[in-house]
C-alpha cells in the first residue's frame, strides 16, 4: 500500500497487499509477506523477514542490532513467521554471529512491551504475555505460554507445551509439557489444562504424569529418574522427547518442590 506519510525504503520488498500506517519507518533489506498489517509509529530495520499475515501493533521495534557489545555489525536477521501478532512496543533484535539470526514461529502472540534478544528461537503458536523478558541465545519450544513479566536467562531452554508462571524468574531449562512457578523456579505440576485443549487424551496426560513423578517426587537425582523412566516406562513420542530434553540440557533443569507428593 502506498502511504505518503510512512517512509519506505526503495531497498524493501512489500507485498503489494501489506498495509502500512502512517509514521511508520522501513529500512533497507526487509521483506514482509501478504496480508501483513504495519500499524503507525513501527520502525521495522535491516534484516527483518516478515510471514504473511502479521499484525504489528504501534511502537513495536523489529530487527534493531543486537544489545551484545561483541557485535560486529555482521550481516544478520530477524524471522518472523505467518499470522503472528506483535502488539504495542515490543522489540525484537537481530541475531549475532552465533546464530545469525533471532526467529519467531508462526501463529505467536506477542504480548506489549515484550522484549526478545539476539539469537533467541521461538517455535510456533506460543503467547508471550506483557512484559515478558528473553535474554539472548534462548531457545522456546512449540505452544509455550509465558504469563506477564516473565524473564528469562540467557541460553535457557523451555521445552514444548510448558506454561510459566507470571513474574517467573528462569534461570534454569523448564522441561516440556510442565508449569513452572515459585521462587526458585520449580516444578509444579504438568501443563494438564492445556494439553487438554490441544487435544491430549486422559491416557497421554496420565503417562506424561508419571513421568514427572518419578522425575520430580521421588526423591531421585536426575540420573537415577532418568534411568527408571528408561526401564519402567513404555516407549513414546513424549517420553522420549521429555528424556532428551533433560540429556541435552545444558543449564540443567529446574528443580522440584519440597513436600511434593
Amino acid at each position: 500500500m502506498n502511504q505518503p506519510l510512512a517512509y519506505v525504503h526503495p531497498g524493501a520488498k512489500i507485498a503489494k497487499n501489506v498495509v502500512i500506517e502512517p509514521f511508520t519507518t522501513i529500512h533497507n533489506n526487509v521483506v514482509i509477506g501478504e496480508g501483513t498489517w504495519i500499524g503507525s509509529n513501527v520502525t521495522i530495520m535491516e534484516g527483518a523477514r516478515i510471514g504473511k499475515n502479521c499484525s504489528i501493533f504501534p511502537g513495536a521495534v523489529i530487527s534493531a542490532i543486537p544489545q551484545d557489545k561483541k557485535f560486529d555489525d555482521e550481516d544478520t536477521l530477524t524471522v518472523i513467521g505467518d499470522n503472528t501478532t506483535i502488539r504495542e512496543c515490543v522489540t525484537i533484535n537481530r541475531g549475532t554471529n552465533d546464530r545469525m539470526k533471532t526467529v519467531i514461529g508462526k501463529n505467536c502472540w506477542i504480548m506489549a512491551y515484550c522484549h526478545i534478544a539476539h539469537d533467541c528461537i521461538v517455535g510456533d503458536n506460543c503467547i508471550f504475555s506483557n512484559n515478558s523478558t528473553l535474554a539472548g541465545h534462548i531457545n522456546v519450544g512449540d505452544y509455550v505460554i509465558l504469563a506477564g513479566m516473565a524473564a528469562i536467562q540467557q541460553f535457557c531452554s523451555i521445552g514444548n507445551h510448558a506454561f510459566v508462571t507470571g513474574g517467573s524468574l528462569v534461570r534454569k531449562d523448564v522441561p516440556p509439557f510442565v508449569k513452572a512457578g515459585r521462587e526458585p523456579l520449580s516444578y509444579v505440576g504438568i501443563n494438564s489444562i492445556g494439553l487438554r485443549r490441544r487435544g491430549f487424551s486422559t491416557e497421554k496426560i496420565r503417562e506424561i504424569q508419571d513421568i514427572y513423578r518419578i522425575l520430580y517426587q521421588k526423591n531421585y537425582n536426575n540420573s537415577q529418574a532418568v534411568a527408571i523412566i528408561e526401564a519402567e516406562m513404555q516407549a513414546t513420542a513424549e517420553r522420549d522427547e521429555i528424556l532428551e530434553f533433560i540429556k541435552n540440557s545444558q543449564r540443567g533443569i529446574m528443580k522440584g518442590y519440597v513436600g511434593s507428593n
